[in-house]
């Protein structure tokens, strides 16, 4: 689909498309064009420089550029830009159930980047993405850059994430998470809360990653786990060969944390693992 082919907007491809297509995107900017995928085993692939989905105003369902209901989806090579809806949350993608798969894809200025359901039967793997650029209005909601429900599985590696504000880099509440090679870095103007968090505990591996925290942060700590499990879930953490910078000077109230684990609000012990980490506190690396 594109300007020169026998489909000029997604919306076209997708009323057309069956479970197992492939739809091609010419490079380019698509203003306005949203949709809502529900065929199985769909694969949506931006080429060469790949394809902008900018929103302009738009949105799909009320809730995003692009609604994924279906398993076993795959989106390659495309850049979703500007999401707005009038709850305040507008996703590039909502991802409302099955099984998605994100390669090469880039999220910048929307509501949140990506918001997903929170199913236990859903999984998500990112790989080499990336998300910015958290719009500076207040909706009354926090803008997420990633923000991943109850699901079952969602692996995150080789992406990079900043310029967050208020929201926090990336948030999951997946009961197994796999956080790999990334960098979850927020930048000198950035104002983002965590730079990950893990709400509900859970089972997670954050390995190899750069993580780091501008001075401008909202929150002090930069890595929390279980703030909101209320006694009902447990967890396991394990932290190996990451690197930590974080640049927030703290407070006596509110002294700056590398990692805050909540472990009075998880159920019972939580084993945590760390293993070759760097901590550096107060500088620019």
């Amino acid at each position: 689909m594109g300007p020169g082919g026998p489909l000029r907007t997604l919306a076209q491809a997708l009323r057309r498309a069956v479970a197992g297509d492939t739809i091609t995107l010419q490079a380019g900017i698509y203003a306005g064009d949203v949709g809502v995928v529900t065929q199985p085993g769909l694969t949506l692939r931006g080429v060469g420089a790949g394809a902008t989905l900018l929103a302009e105003g738009r949105h799909a369902e009320g809730k995003a550029i692009l609604v994924v209901r279906a398993q076993g989806v795959r989106i390659e090579n495309v850049e979703f830009r500007g999401a707005r809806v009038p709850t305040g949350n507008g996703a590039g993608i909502r991802f409302e159930s099955g099984a998605l798969t994100l390669d090469r894809c880039r999220f910048f200025d929307n509501e949140m980047g990506l918001l997903s359901g929170g199913r236990a039967d859903m999984q998500l793997v990112v790989r080499h993405c990336e998300f910015g650029d958290a719009p500076r209005h207040d909706s009354g909601l926090l803008h997420h850059l990633l923000y991943v429900g109850a699901i079952g599985s969602c692996v995150v590696m080789h992406s990079r994430f900043g310029k967050g504000w208020r929201g926090h880099l990336l948030k999951s509440r997946a009961r197994v998470n796999r956080i790999l090679w990334n960098e979850l870095v927020d930048g000198p103007e950035g104002e983002a809360s965590y730079e990950l968090e893990f709400p509900n505990g859970g089972d997670n591996l954050v390995q190899g990653n750069r993580i780091e925290q501008s001075a401008r942060t909202q929150n002090p700590a930069m890595l929390s786990m279980g703030a909101e499990a209320g006694g009902r879930h447990g967890g396991r953490l394990v932290l190996r060969d990451n690197r930590f910078v974080n640049h927030h000077p703290g407070t006596p109230e509110a002294p700056a944390r590398f990692v805050h684990v909540w472990h009075e609000r998880l159920a019972g012990p939580v084993e945590v693992v760390s293993e070759g980490n760097v901590f550096v506190e107060g500088v620019r690396s």
